[in-house]
């Protein structure tokens, strides 16, 4: 196998991306931009090399605990249960959130044999167990992977005692209701405040 075909199948590896696009990034980068491609590859080693998971909350991080969870501002009462990194950060840009996180890695998929082992339930419920955490709040996504997820957390917090929430769900703010999908508006009625 060439270099060349090494690299697209590297980028193949990247989700979403096929081998058309994969194509198209490679030669993109090897015919007009070698110095982003060097600086690609000193970052993903970097990355590689660095960053591992925070001990506290499990995201990411250069250190053993994170910034978020080394932050002496933050809320110890909360607990909000995320999928991803990325939600972490979706949840840390609205500003509104000042407690602290557990990051799952993941989501319960029993379709694709992902069981509450493989994303790290016993490490979320022995993290709960903090004296400090008077609330779990359930930020999953709203798929039936992240609902399934949700639910089976949320029973073993309450089976232990934990006050376990989730996130609200309804109409987007700016949409037009006539736009809006039929689940998404049973969902906000039912739950309406």
């Amino acid at each position: 196998m060439t270099a060349l075909d090494e690299l697209v199948e590297a980028l193949r590896r990247l989700p979403g991306v096929g081998v058309k696009s994969a194509q198209r990034m490679a030669y993109h980068l090897l015919q007009h931009d070698r110095g982003g491609a060097m600086r690609l590859a000193d970052a993903l080693l970097a990355a590689g090399d660095r960053v591992h998971h925070c001990t506290r909350c499990h995201t990411f991080a250069e250190e053993p605990v994170c910034s978020v969870c080394s932050d002496p501002t933050r809320d110890d009462a909360l607990l909000c249960v995320v999928e991803t990194p990325a939600d972490q950060a979706a949840m840390e840009r609205t500003g509104s959130y000042k407690g602290r996180y557990f990051v799952l890695m993941g989501r319960l998929s029993p379709l694709d044999g992902i069981g509450a082992g493989d994303i790290g339930l016993a490490a979320l419920l022995e993290r709960a167990q903090d004296p400090a955490v008077e609330e779990v709040i359930l930020a999953t996504s709203f798929t039936a992977e992240g609902e399934a997820t949700a639910h089976a957390v949320g029973e073993a917090l309450r089976s232990m005692g934990l006050r376990a929430t989730r996130l609200a769900r309804g109409v987007p703010i700016g949409s037009e209701l006539e736009f809006v999908d039929l689940g998404t508006i049973a969902h906000a009625l039912a739950d309406r405040r």
